[in-house]
């Protein structure tokens, strides 16, 4: 079935770049003007997107892979957004331009607004488009533009040329925009800070705000609030914002605001800390949350599992009602008990929002339905199987959906949590940290779940080396120096044996905790209350942990994480 759906789409394809191909040659072109490439900033060197604009916000500027220079445009497609990046330029009527650049991915396309356009499909190295066009007769402006195709993955842009005369003298916009008023910042965390403004105006129209931290743009978007990622803990940082134009034309710079982000480390700074095992009121013999709380000291519960009803609608396993059921009432009782919850949506199996709802806006509607029903203070995407974890397309969703949900609940933290080898992130995780840099998703945790790897018997030393691994993934990644790439890390283990007969015993689990609480990491979760009781010999079942134990030991020894 869904080669059958494919095969249409890429028909539809092979057609319309046919189509704009004819078009192209079937043009009287007349001789080209002096060629001198009239884009700003063509090969992306400026580190920046600036005056580029794109769908989304999913442009970004990237080290590698690179054709010149040292760096490269990523526009992060998703199966909703073709990630379509332009530029306007003036240009002279009645003149031939010759657009060219260098392209790589699935399906990239290179054209001009209302005009010419070329594609091309090489994944796996960059190729070169070309394209002439003749602006009309009053013609003084032309959009340039560069974007993928729907669900088809990153694709990558640099030395872009738009060859002609520039525009001048012909009654062209030069009239900047206003500069925009009143910037303040409405939330921050250990890695990031939320802010907002007032809107500019413009003789024509404001089309993007580009936002600065100290002289470097970090961001460029279309409203008036943006969060921007990827910070050092405990750092101040400096911020303007610049409106511009569909012309190019860039307003003076806004008020400053100085923010320092929450401290990394423990013991009491400001930085996102959570031990939160998972709590599942949909088998295993659900414990009273008020009696395990009072027991174990333990203050944070990860709900699992909010799936899809049908028609991208959240309930709690797909079936039990979001607000007014057994969960709620869960919920009530751990909030009473002066705890909270942090609500997991995915998981191996069942009907999911991710892979369901038809959009990251739908999705991130979806979200928002849990987010408003409880107040949340943080949500966990439980990333698995192959209709999330191992679908590229999926994972963009899913990572946009997060952003967007994140950028309008300020204090929001959002946690992505996958499987993992003995030795860190698979090709799909690392995929995973790849697109959340990619499209600025500012993830507070990345979690890891270190079992059902084939782990063997040293489930200390495989979880150890597992997060390390993580660790050097985030580094390399994000720029980030090792705590700040701790203060990222999460780990969701699984208490006594795991499927694979993996046993992670009270004494292996301590080892973890104090190893977590030595690396300051952000998140330590265990897979799940239900089963933190004993029953030596009882294989993997829901309600024990198949090993000799205490009751909700696992959960006491959780509750002394403190990053």
């Amino acid at each position: 079935m869904r080669d059958t759906l494919r095969r249409p789409r890429r028909g539809l394809l092979a057609l319309l770049g046919s189509a704009a191909l004819a078009f192209a040659g079937a043009i009287a072109l007349p001789g080209t003007a002096e060629a001198a490439n009239i884009l700003t900033n063509a090969g992306f060197e400026s580190g920046g997107l600036s005056p580029w604009t794109c769908t989304g916000n999913l442009g970004s500027v990237v080290s590698s892979p690179v054709h010149g220079g040292s760096k490269a445009l990523a526009g992060a497609v998703t199966s909703s957004d073709n990630a379509q990046c332009s530029q306007t330029v003036p240009v002279q009527p009645g003149t031939t331009y010759k657009l060219s650049g260098w392209v790589r991915g699935s399906y990239v396309y290179l054209g001009v607004d209302g005009g010419a356009s070329t594609w091309t499909t090489s994944p796996s190295a960059y190729s070169q488009l070309s394209v002439s066009f003749t602006t009309g007769a009053s013609q003084t402006s032309a959009t340039i533009y560069v974007h993928g195709w729907y669900a088809q993955g990153t694709y990558y842009a640099d030395d872009i040329s738009l060859d002609g005369p520039g525009g001048g003298g012909g009654g062209g916009d030069t009239q900047a925009p206003t500069a925009p008023t009143g910037l303040t910042s409405t939330g921050k965390s250990s890695s990031s800070v939320s802010l907002k403004w007032n809107a500019s105006t413009d003789n024509v129209g404001v089309t993007a705000y580009d936002v600065y931290s100290g002289s470097a743009q970090v961001l460029s978007v279309p409203g008036t609030s943006a969060t921007v990622g990827g910070l050092s803990a405990g750092t101040n940082y400096t911020f303007t914002v610049k409106a511009r134009d569909a012309a190019g034309n860039v307003s003076g710079a806004s008020n400053s605001v100085s923010v320092t982000t929450d401290t990394g480390g423990g013991g009491g700074g400001g930085g996102f800390k959570q031990a939160a095992p998972y709590l599942y009121e949909g088998w295993g013999d659900p414990p009273s949350p008020s009696t395990v709380m009072s027991a174990t000291g333990v203050k944070w519960f990860t709900m699992a599992f909010v799936l899809d009803s049908g028609g991208c609608n959240p309930a709690w396993d797909g079936s039990r009602p979001l607000t007014g059921g057994a969960d709620q009432s869960a919920i009530n009782q751990i909030r009473s008990a002066g705890g909270d919850v942090v609500p997991s949506f995915g998981g191996w199996q069942g009907s999911k929002l991710g892979a369901n709802c038809s959009s990251a806006s739908a999705l991130a509607g979806a979200l928002q339905k849990v987010i408003d029903a409880y107040g949340l203070k943080a949500i966990d995407m439980d990333i698995e199987n192959t209709d999330e974890f191992e679908n590229e397309a999926v994972q963009a969703k899913i990572l946009t959906a997060l952003k967007t949900v994140k950028a309008g609940n300020p204090g929001l933290r959002t946690i992505v949590t996958f499987g993992t080898s003995t030795t860190g992130p698979t090709y799909y995780g690392n995929r995973l940290i790849e697109q959340a840099q990619s499209l600025n998703a500012n993830i507070d945790v990345f979690t890891i779940m270190p079992f059902d790897f084939g782990g063997g018997s040293d489930m200390y030393g495989n979880t150890v080396n597992a997060a390390e691994g993580l660790k050097a993934k985030l580094k390399s990644t994000f720029g980030w120096d090792d705590a700040t790439a701790y203060s990222h890390i999460g780990i969701s283990g699984m208490n006594g044996l795991s499927d694979q007969q993996e046993n992670t015993t009270p004494a292996i689990w301590t080892q973890i905790r104090d190893w977590a609480n030595s690396h300051h990491i952000a998140r330590l979760a265990f897979w799940s209350v239900n089963r933190d009781r004993p029953c030596p010999g009882g294989g993997v079942v829901s309600n024990c942990s198949g090993i000799s134990q205490n009751n909700w030991q696992f959960t006491s020894i959780t509750a002394g994480f403190t990053g």
